[in-house]
């Protein structure tokens, strides 16, 4: 039986939890594809991606003293609001991320979730 050294033995296993860790990041692409449910009014969105809910109903409107522009849809993300705001050209941007733009709420919903990296959402204004 062939002695190996330490050296390669440290190669090897981080040689398998690399493919280890590729193999399980693959899989969890696929699973991290949305998995929407049945809206309950049209427009609305209720879908889970990345194992994060998000709700947007249309038309929501007077959260944070009132600032919320009527028409303008509410975003949730966890059960939690994600302040949103639409600029002149029609894009949309959060407080999440400013520097860019998408082109509707459940784009932005969606970044924001990857941009959150699992961190829970404080409310805007910073009130727990």
């Amino acid at each position: 039986m062939k002695k190996i050294t330490r050296r390669q033995a440290l190669g090897t296993t981080a040689g398998v939890l690399t493919a280890l860790g590729l193999t399980a990041a693959a899989a969890g692409a696929t699973s991290a594809a949305a998995t929407p449910t049945e809206p309950t009014t049209p427009g609305s969105v209720d879908e889970v991606y990345q194992g994060r809910r998000i709700q947007i109903t249309p038309g929501g409107g007077g959260h944070h003293g009132g600032h919320h522009s009527p028409g303008q849809p509410t975003v949730r993300i966890d059960g939690r609001e994600l302040h949103i705001m639409r600029n002149a050209d029609g894009t949309w941007i959060s407080v999440i991320n400013h520097y860019e733009t998408f082109a509707d709420p459940k784009l932005l919903a969606r970044a924001a979730v990857r941009d959150l990296q699992g961190a829970a959402l404080v409310p805007f204004g910073g009130a727990a």
